[in-house]
This record gives structure tokens, C-alpha cells and sequence, in this order.
């Protein structure tokens, strides 16, 4: 009796309203776990790859999804050929196994090519102040920068001399090979590791970029930093990294804002929160405040009868939108109410009688009474 397949879905891990997006990400998952180049030899991997690829096969093509919901595994019952009896003729695995084999053998593009290319990003990091990365402001980084070599004006060969085809690949840049797999024939493209893709050797190299076509000094770059950028953002500077492939665009700079603490300040989004201390005199009686912000300082009148911890809200004292720079966040001021820990005689005097005023509270019991427990009174029921 043949053994009872399980549910595609459930070889998947995916429900049943799964989404193709969510589907061919479960896919490729199994198949990068179980696939028989991960493990020559191993009939267990093998057969739950094959599992995995059935059915995402079914579930990836939108009428056989359908058939399969509503007829299950008797819908391709008697298909010729493929692993289980089903038919895999016709399915697309490319963009899959490309992204896997690319994981495998450390990201080379089965898309290789000897054409232009961009050249890489350079990635560094600059370091500004709280109040500069609230309105912006402009620095000035030091870079070891790839420019084309004079010498050769980027060919990389010596003067006089030319670069010839390369001889392995015959300067298409890229090496096919072929497999085969219970899918068939399968074929792999990999940049030529003589030529690195180039498409051409160079026989005799110029010495003074030996062979790379550029030279490497040292620049000074202006970077903008705009008004509102937070700690961890980065600012991109197009065509300021490394030297294009083949006659390609050159990458960017990205440089990485870091925002140094503020002492009084602390910043959430667009909003800055900070505490200022009161005295308990103005806490009571009211009165008037100077409190930092980032504009400077600005008058707040104190409400009588103010608790410490109050969090007053000073609207458009934040930091700038990074995407409109006329909009602003808010300030937010906790008020504490500042005790005083050190007090003369006539101070003291003043602040006992301020207590005998309002209610003798330094005379009132500290202590429970001598049996440990309150006054008995009688209960009374509502």
C-alpha cells in the first residue's frame, strides 16, 4: 500500500490563506535546509526536498492551487513523470535555486555578466551634536577615494599595450555548467574567476595602478546633514564610492549620523522630554520659570498648587520633521519640586511655622500606639 502524502500546506508550514509572497518564502527556506548539495547522500534530506518542491510546485500555480483545494492529492493522481508521480514539466525553480546557490557558494549572481556595473558603496560614520542634529549642519569628512589611474586613464594595462579577450570564458565574463537533477538539466552561471567577470586579461600591467586602473588618495567630502535626522540614519552621497566595472556609475558614500547624548535633553521621534527643577514656594504660590530648550531659554508660568511630576507640554520646541522642516515635535517638561537639604535656623523657623499654619503635620504620630494596634471604635455598616 503507497504511503499517504502529507498535506502541501503542511509541508510547507503555511495555512491555507497563505499569500504567494508567503508561500515561496517557506519554499525557499526547505529547500535551502534540504538541499541534496547540502547533503550528498542523505535519502531523508533528499526526499523531504523533493516533498517541499512538490508542493510548492501545486501551490505556486494558481490553477493547480485550485484543483488541489478542492480535489486534494486525487487532483494529479496518474501525472506522468516527476517525483511521486507528479508532473513538474513546465515549473519555473530558476529565481529560487538562483537566490539558494547564491547562498551556498557566497552570492554569485547566476545573472553574471561582463557589462557595466556599478561600483560598490563605502560606508562611514560621522559624529554631531544633539542641537546639530536637531537643525542640521554641514561636516567635512576625510576619505581614502579610488580615481582613475593617469597613467593608463583606467585601462589598467601599461602604456602601449592593450588588454586581450580572456581565454576561459572568451570574454563573456561569466562560466556556465550544467547538472542534472530530477528536474533535469539545470545550469549554473558563475563569474569567470580568471577574468573576474571582465571579459578581458591584461598581459602587461600599468605600474602605476598595477593592473586595477585607479589610484587611491585622500579627499576631503562635504556632507549636508539635514534638519531632524536621529542617531543610527544614514546620509547617502550618490557617486562617491567605489569605481564603476566595465565603464559602470560609481557607487555612493553612506555615511552614519551619530548623535551625541544631550545632558539635559532626551529625544523620542520628533519629541524632546527633560525635567526642571522648582522650588516649593513656586510649586505652591505660582510663578514664573525659565526653562532650556532648543530654542533657548523661554518663560512658563507655574500654576498655583503645581505637583511635583507635573508634565507641562510646550508646543513646536521639538526637533524638525525630517520631511517638512517647518513642522516640529514638542517639548515635554516634567516639574519637580526641588526640597531643599540644607536650611538655617531662620529658614527652619519660618518653615515650622508655615507647618503649624496648615495642619501641624511635624506633630502628628509617627508611631503605632503602645499595643500595637489603632483606636477601637465601633464599626458602622452602610
Amino acid at each position: 500500500m503507497a504511503e499517504q502524502k502529507r498535506d502541501y500546506y503542511e509541508v510547507l508550514g503555511v495555512d491555507r490563506g497563505a499569500d504567494d509572497a508567503q508561500i515561496k518564502s517557506a519554499y525557499r527556506k526547505l529547500a535551502k535546509k534540504y538541499h541534496p548539495d547540502m547533503h550528498p547522500g542523505d535519502k531523508e534530506a533528499e526526499a523531504k526536498f523533493k516533498e517541499a518542491s512538490e508542493a510548492y510546485a501545486v501551490l505556486s500555480d494558481a490553477d493547480k492551487r485550485r484543483q488541489y483545494d478542492q480535489f486534494g492529492h486525487a487532483a494529479f493522481e496518474g501525472g506522468a513523470g516527476g517525483a511521486g508521480g507528479f508532473d513538474f514539466s513546465g515549473m519555473d525553480f530558476s529565481d529560487i535555486f538562483g537566490d539558494i546557490f547564491g547562498d551556498f557558494f557566497g552570492g554569485g549572481s547566476r545573472r553574471a555578466s561582463n557589462g557595466p556595473m556599478k561600483g560598490q558603496s563605502i560606508h562611514t560614520s560621522v559624529t554631531i551634536t544633539f542641537e546639530e542634529a536637531a537643525f542640521g549642519c554641514e561636516k567635512e569628512i576625510e576619505l581614502v577615494l579610488k580615481d582613475e589611474c593617469p597613467t593608463c586613464k583606467g585601462s589598467g594595462a601599461k602604456p602601449g599595450t592593450s588588454k586581450t579577450t580572456c581565454s576561459r570564458c572568451g570574454g563573456k565574463g561569466k562560466i556556465i555548467t550544467t547538472s542534472q537533477s530530477f528536474f533535469g538539466t539545470v545550469q549554473n552561471v558563475t563569474t569567470c574567476p580568471e577574468c573576474s567577470g571582465s571579459g578581458q586579461m591584461i598581459k602587461e600591467k600599468c605600474v602605476d595602478c598595477h593592473g586595477t586602473g585607479y589610484v587611491a588618495k585622500k579627499k576631503k567630502i562635504s556632507v549636508s546633514i539635514p534638519a531632524g535626522i536621529d542617531h543610527g540614519q544614514r546620509v547617502r552621497i550618490r557617486d562617491k564610492g567605489e569605481p564603476g566595472i566595465n565603464g559602470g556609475p560609481r557607487g555612493d558614500l553612506m555615511v552614519e549620523v551619530r548623535v551625541r547624548q544631550h545632558p539635559e535633553f532626551m529625544r523620542r521621534d520628533y519629541d524632546i522630554y527633560s525635567e526642571h527643577k522648582i522650588s516649593f514656594a513656586v510649586a505652591a504660590l505660582g510663578g514664573e520659570v525659565i526653562i532650556n530648550t532648543l530654542d533657548g531659554q523661554v518663560a512658563y508660568e507655574v500654576k498655583p498648587g503645581t505637583q511635583t511630576n507635573t508634565r507641562i507640554r510646550l508646543r513646536g520646541k521639538g526637533v524638525p520633521s525630517l520631511r517638512n522642516a517647518n513642522m516640529r515635535g514638542d517639548h515635554y517638561v516634567d516639574l519637580v519640586v526641588d526640597v531643599p537639604t540644607k536650611l538655617n535656623e531662620k529658614a527652619k523657623e519660618a518653615l515650622r511655622a508655615f507647618d503649624a499654619e496648615t495642619g501641624h503635620t511635624l506633630d502628628a504620630p509617627t508611631k503605632p500606639s503602645d499595643d500595637g494596634s489603632k483606636k477601637k471604635g465601633k464599626k458602622k455598616f452602610f
